[in-house]
């Protein structure tokens, strides 16, 4: 009855004066909605477990918009190593320690097991070419392509890629040389990087090579997938956590995430064509699309195959690339750092053999450590992929219900003073000190980087034949520090500034001789 006669008065008012009454309507209703979604959000909260509170609507969504690692790890010190945010209404536990990260990562592998889905990458960027393995939920099809893609990643398999490495490494040495001039002119390494992740990455899943920087498909790949990658932030699409912003017809985030799709919807599929109809004449390559196609007991379908290829292609270029852009920056501004490496690479390398040997599996010491302390250092992956868990988990005394989301502050892992007395310190000899400290950027538990094996791999050889081939000098000092030298601090990958170096060849004659009698077994160059 109380209700009819509140309607009841409602349709009075609204013909005796419906302008005024309007006017009520456009205060009252949005009040309301605050005021009723206000109680939701608190409602959604973890009990027991400590957090910033955050603001109606968005929650810690503005305080997080920038540099989101670093403010998590700031809130550490206040509310603990483990504690939860609102994205909107929706609760989130950050992790922010390498003890905390054991216990919920580790011990509770199987419950955290599983990927959120979030508007815009899942349900508008992904829903043609679907998701990557990294990016899935828990199913069963994700366990058949996790076993299809650790069967391709495995330790034996990264083995038989190594004349790949070999040539594309060889072709990296090559474009510095020539794109410098022989070191008399500063060169953007990042094409270069570039090129050399996304060739790899090619000739690994298709069979073919991206030989030249100036190749159309080079340049549209390079773009859509690094404006894919910014649709994986965690705190740049509003929309995912405010679902009324999913109504505005007239949404950036929604338009360009579809432009990114259908125009990776092409290359995709002209690189699937390209391969079945090699595979159709016999001319194929051996690469992991078609073993996975040609293996029986495997019985991926389309999508999964498509989801495989995808993890290939942007894991290379979101990690390495952006690793390898970082730590050339310092490198350049760190001569004693390339002496020492120098000194080392002497050891088991002549200076006539600038092309240090491609089937080298990390023997040089100095080098590893180097490699693992810009992985740790940079952290590109500031926060690791998101998890949601599966079932409820108890941590120090509070129930943490199945559905909630969680993130794995990487950033704050490998800065842990607990493990380290230094760590805003760059300084390759902690992982001779310490060989079995953990590093958190590849992730951890069951969801952990499937590619880590052979970025590894990938990384000791660029760094290694880098090092003892070119003297690396700054042309324009860029900023090489990790937090006040990221270019885009709302990206999920941390990427400097764009940057020029001088690639100064340490025997240029020898090294062109190298690079012009390169031979390389096992595959056609």
């Amino acid at each position: 009855m109380a209700i009819g006669s509140i309607v009841s008065a409602s349709l009075g008012a609204a013909q005796e004066s419906p302008f005024q009454f309007l006017a009520i309507l456009v205060v009252f209703v949005p009040i309301t909605y605050v005021v009723i979604n206000e109680f939701v959000r608190r409602q959604a909260r973890i009990p027991g477990m400590k957090g910033p509170s955050g603001i109606p609507l968005i929650g810690n969504i503005g305080q997080i918009r920038v540099n989101a690692a670093e403010k998590y790890r700031e809130w550490a010190k206040t509310y603990g190593a483990v504690y939860q945010i609102q994205l909107g209404n929706i609760p989130v536990v950050v992790v922010n320690s390498a003890a905390s990260a054991k216990v919920l990562f580790g011990q509770h592998a199987q419950a955290l097991s599983s990927r959120p889905e979030f508007y815009t990458f899942h349900k508008v960027l992904s829903d043609t070419a679907g998701t990557t393995i990294g990016t899935s939920p828990y199913s069963d099809s994700l366990k058949r392509r996790r076993k299809g893609a650790a069967s391709a990643l495995n330790r034996p398999s990264v083995q038989t890629y190594i004349p790949h490495l070999d040539i594309e490494t060889k072709d990296f040495l090559s474009e510095l040389l020539t794109y410098g001039k022989e070191g008399t002119v500063g060169v953007d390494p990042l094409p270069c990087i570039q090129r050399l992740s996304l060739s790899l990455a090619l000739t690994l899943n298709w069979g073919v090579r991206m030989g030249s920087q100036n190749d159309a498909l080079f340049k549209e790949i390079t773009h859509v997938e690094e404006e894919v990658s910014r649709f994986r932030s965690t705190t740049g699409n509003l929309q995912d956590f405010i679902p009324i912003l999913r109504l505005n017809p007239f949404s950036f985030g929604s338009k360009k995430a579809r432009e990114m799709r259908s125009r990776r919807d092409v290359y995709l599929k002209g690189l699937n064509k390209g391969l079945e109809e090699r595979m159709e004449k016999g001319t194929h390559k051996p690469c992991i699309q078609a073993n996975v196609i040609l293996d029986k007991e495997t019985q991926l379908n389309d999508a999964e195959l498509t989801s495989i290829s995808l993890t290939m292609l942007s894991g290379g270029l979101d990690t390495v690339t952006t690793l390898l852009q970082w730590s050339v920056a310092l490198l350049a501004q760190r001569p004693d750092i390339q002496k020492k490496a120098w000194a080392e690479i002497a050891e088991f390398y002549t200076p006539d053999e600038p092309l240090c040997d491609a089937q080298d599996d990390q023997k040089c010491r100095y080098i590893v450590a180097l490699v693992r302390e810009c992985l740790r250092y940079f952290t590109v992956l500031r926060l690791a992929l998101p998890r949601v868990s599966i079932k409820d988990v108890t941590y120090d005394g509070i129930v943490i219900p199945a559905k909630t989301v969680y993130f794995l502050n990487a950033w704050a892992c490998n800065m842990d003073s607990a493990v380290w007395s230094d760590p805003s310190v760059f300084r390759p000899e902690r992982w001779l000190e310490q060989p079995d400290a953990p590093m958190f950027t590849y992730g951890m538990g069951y969801r952990m980087c499937a590619g880590s094996l052979l970025a590894n791999r990938e990384l000791y050889l660029v760094f290694i034949r880098m090092l003892n081939a070119f003297e690396i000098k700054s042309a324009d000092g860029v900023d090489a520090h990790p937090l006040t030298g990221n270019s885009d601090p709302t990206s999920l990958v941390a990427m400097p500034e764009r940057y020029t170096a001088y690639f100064v060849p340490r025997r240029v004659e020898v090294l062109k001789g190298a690079i012009d009698g390169f031979e390389v077994t096992g595959v056609q160059a």
